[in-house]
């Protein structure tokens, strides 16, 4: 039977009477928050009011409502808007800008944790031991987050999962006029799993939107630049509203942010791939992330994600707070966070030059080599050792962790095979992010031992030499993906082996690239 035609929102009423619902909610916990005005914003143990617990309720009752109503219903095949034969560049670049304002908000999320720590801290009267389980919840959220959304994007859309994850960005915003902790803690995690779910299937989108040639270059300055804009956003906010009103102000900051990306929902399709292979085929299993000819990629992607988790979550947490310590260098924290944002705008515009006009595998490893060359120039000198050539390792190793990052999301995007593009995705943000989970614990352990900070850094070096070479040896070549408009056979023929049982030759093997060299 032929699949009915859809549109964009097949629920369009209950979707919008849901974005309505929750934003009542989300307006009434910010009118609480601005009454708290003459206690200086202090809401700490303030009792939980009934008009509070309604708007909870209006929040989670309006997410589940918008959440089903961006579903497709059963039969009915994804709409996709607007159709390719009408692509053009102007709809492309409203792409473009429109998923990068998307991925803006959600690396301000995180950001901003960074900036309310030391508030919350104060206003709860918590130990550094106590507010340190913020970041620990908020990027364990961002695990599962991953992981679940990931593969929602294969199963329900890229673009119902999108909205699906903004309209969580909506309720969380709450997070500043929760009355305790704990209750802060959960919203973190909320927070967190809506965060997580952005990142990959907005790659997976913008794989399936954009023409071969220039699209991974795009991708990795969006990957890039979006990253240090959410940081700038969130420290600018900070910078401007603390003074003003507090730590709790930057979560409800972000509420027209979100709301302004809700209305651009219009400009985000369903991809036209996605779309067509839904109604031929059924769905395939997240375990065949794990089966041949997939195999040694999910093991390369793990891998490169891993070591930059370490790295960026263990190891560079402690970074400031080491260099102030040792005395006579004048690298404050602030500093490092400022040359850091700042060294990743060069670092990722040259990235996405090398991915596209030399080797993406080639790329990969020069950042790779770049941070375990500078983790091991600190190593070598310590954090008491000359000043130009502790800043220039600490420089490198920014350089080469924004280089990283930036690569790893649109390079897993690019290798796998549409069905299962999202859950990929998905998988290796997650992989990434638990090394915001265990990386400063195992850190500090490391820490403790004989050597300190050089031991450490020869400690998270490692993993990254080790992904490096696993990206030379077994990785895969973006373009052996890249196949004719309608040629979808080899990647689809894949994936239906896997869930036939049948082996079949491995997509993305190494081939030649433009110069002449296996890419």
């Amino acid at each position: 039977m032929t699949a009915r035609p859809a549109s964009l929102i097949p629920r369009p009423l209950m979707f919008w009477s849901g974005v309505a619902l929750t934003s009542a909610g989300v307006v009434e916990h910010l009118w609480m928050f601005a009454e708290s005005a003459s206690m200086d914003f202090d809401m700490a143990m303030m009792d939980m009011s009934g008009t509070m617990w309604a708007a909870m309720a209006a929040i989670v009752v309006g997410v589940v409502i918008s959440g089903f109503a961006v579903v497709q219903p059963a039969g009915t095949a994804p709409a996709v808007s607007p159709a390719p034969a009408r692509t053009t560049p102007a709809s492309r670049y409203r792409l473009i800008a429109v998923l990068s304002f998307a991925l803006l908000v959600d690396q301000m999320k995180p950001a901003t944790l960074a900036f309310i720590s030391p508030g919350m801290r104060a206003e709860f009267h918590l130990s550094a031991a106590e507010i340190s389980w913020l970041p620990t919840v908020a990027l364990t959220g961002t695990v599962l987050g991953s992981l679940v959304w990931g593969r929602a994007a294969d199963r329900i859309g890229r673009r119902a999962t999108i909205l699906i994850s903004s309209l969580l960005f909506l309720g969380t915003t709450v997070c500043g006029a929760m009355p305790s902790f704990s209750g802060n803690l959960v919203m973190c995690a909320l927070m967190g799993m809506a965060a997580g779910g952005m990142l990959p299937v907005v790659y997976a989108l913008m794989t399936e939107s954009l023409p071969p040639g220039r699209r991974a270059a795009v991708m990795v300055l969006q990957a890039g630049l979006t990253t240090t804009g959410g940081y700038m956003a969130a420290s600018g906010l900070a910078a401007v509203l603390i003074p003003l009103a507090g730590w709790r102000v930057l979560w409800f900051a972000q509420l027209p942010l979100v709301l302004v990306l809700i209305a651009l929902n219009r400009w985000i399709p369903e991809s036209a791939a996605f779309a067509a292979r839904q109604t031929r085929r059924a769905p395939v299993p997240a375990s065949a992330l794990f089966k041949r000819p997939q195999t040694a990629k999910t093991l390369v992607v793990s891998a490169y994600a891993l070591a930059w988790g370490l790295v960026y979550w263990g190891f560079i947490t402690f970074l400031p707070s080491q260099l102030e310590s040792s005395g006579g260098h004048g690298m404050s924290a602030a500093t490092l966070l400022f040359v850091s944002s700042l060294l990743s705008i060069p670092t990722c515009a040259l990235a996405a030059w090398l991915y596209m006009r030399w080797s993406a595998r080639g790329t990969m490893l020069v950042y790779a080599v770049l941070t375990v060359g500078a983790l091991l120039g600190l190593a070598a000198v310590g954090m008491d050792g000359s000043r130009p050539v502790l800043l220039t390792a600490v420089m490198l190793l920014f350089a080469g962790t924004a280089g990283v990052i930036a690569l790893i999301g649109p390079y897993t995007a690019e290798i796998y095979p549409l069905a299962i593009r999202g859950t990929a995705g998905g998988w290796a943000a997650a992989v990434g992010k638990s090394g915001g989970a265990f990386g400063p614990p195992l850190i500090a352990l490391v820490l403790s031992a004989p050597g300190g900070m050089r031991t450490a850094a020869v400690f998270v070096a490692l993993p990254m030499a080790l992904a490096g070479i696993a990206v030379a040896v077994r990785g895969s070549d973006p373009q052996a993906a890249v196949r004719p408009a309608g040629d979808t056979t080899p990647l689809d023929a894949e994936l239906d082996a896997l869930v036939h049982g049948r082996t079949v030759p491995a997509v993305g093997t190494p081939a030649t690239g433009q110069g002449g060299t296996a890419v």
